[in-house]
């Protein structure tokens, strides 16, 4: 009975730690069943718990919970995150309910709270709030995603990406004309309300600067079917690979008749920011709005209206 009671006062006190890698710390070869307060290691440290603070050089790896405030140059590890995580690479836990910031990516089977990496989050069911550099993959979020490139979830209340994918979300593929006679062929994904936009293509009109891409977000503003009012907002480019290029930042609000049940077409004006150092760019447009540079080598810059017309199949 003693023995029971002294092992369940070792488990439960709150100690400070302070070390350099387990077992090298003062709470020596018990530190993996101690819960800290405050605890500071040079390389590594562990522990059952975390309520306070954890400082390490190179990781903090809990057994059980870590509900206070966790920093380590590389990564974090605990069964339950209830606090703020910061690393260096990565977080990794079974679940989290707070703030997990990381450099590379937060690893979690449930995530309800904030996960912020510079390149990935995966949270398994999530409520709250992803935000990674790159992409976010989550399995139901009730929540947002929002990514530099690609949202992957089974449902999803709002994604923001280039590429979002969700059972209940919205997808389709589409094909453009612009005043600049560029052809593309676009991927369209996302909610109810917001959509991204990823797409490649081809001028006509060029002979050197013929190759395009374009990126963009959008908005559904009116659902009155079959009548549809987007907005969008896109960056185009031109290019050659040999170091002329050109450059178009677009606002566009496209009206909208839907046909059936998988077909779009649309039609609108664009309000369109350019610039270019190439010359055939320049010829093209006889009426700007307003235009500047294009001398001593700077490259030319103009803004003026265009349009863009299109089609766009659901799939």
């Amino acid at each position: 009975m003693l023995t029971a009671i002294t092992t369940f006062a070792q488990q439960s006190s709150k100690k400070i730690n302070i070390g350099l890698v387990p077992p090298l710390s003062s709470n020596w070869t018990s530190a993996s069943r101690d819960t800290n307060s405050f605890s500071l290691n040079a390389i590594a440290g562990l522990s059952a718990s975390e309520t306070g603070f954890a400082l390490a050089g190179f990781g903090n790896f809990v057994r059980r919970n870590a509900d206070g405030f966790l920093v380590a140059g590389f990564m974090n590890t605990s069964a339950g995150g209830h606090g703020t995580e910061i690393a260096g690479f990565g977080n990794f836990s079974k679940s989290t309910s707070g703030t997990q910031v990381a450099g590379f990516g937060n690893f979690s089977k449930k995530a309800s709270g904030t996960q912020i990496a510079g390149f990935a989050n995966s949270g398994g069911n999530v409520s709250g709030m992803q935000l990674a550099g790159f992409m976010n993959v989550a399995k139901n979020v009730k929540g947002v995603q929002i990514s530099g490139f690609i949202n992957i979830a089974d449902t999803a209340n709002c994604q923001v990406g280039f590429i979002n994918i969700s059972k209940n979300g919205e997808m389709s593929l589409g094909a453009s004309y612009d005043e600049n006679q560029t052809l593309l062929l676009s991927l369209r994904s996302g909610g109810k309300f917001l959509y991204g936009i990823i797409g490649v293509g081809y001028n006509i009109a060029n002979k050197k600067d013929v190759y395009a891409y374009e990126v963009g977000l959008g908005a559904h503003i009116v659902r009155a079917e079959p009548f549809l009012l987007n907005a969008e907002l896109t960056d185009e480019s031109l290019l050659n690979f040999k170091g002329l290029t050109y450059y178009r930042a677009a606002f566009a609000a496209l009206p909208s008749i839907k046909l059936g049940n998988r077909i779009n077409l649309f039609a609108g004006p664009s309000f369109v920011y350019m610039q270019t150092n190439s010359s055939e760019d320049i010829l093209r447009h006889k009426k700007y709005i307003s235009s500047w540079g294009g001398k001593n080598g700077d490259d030319f810059r103009a803004m003026y209206i265009g349009y863009n017309a299109g089609v766009v199949i659901r799939l």
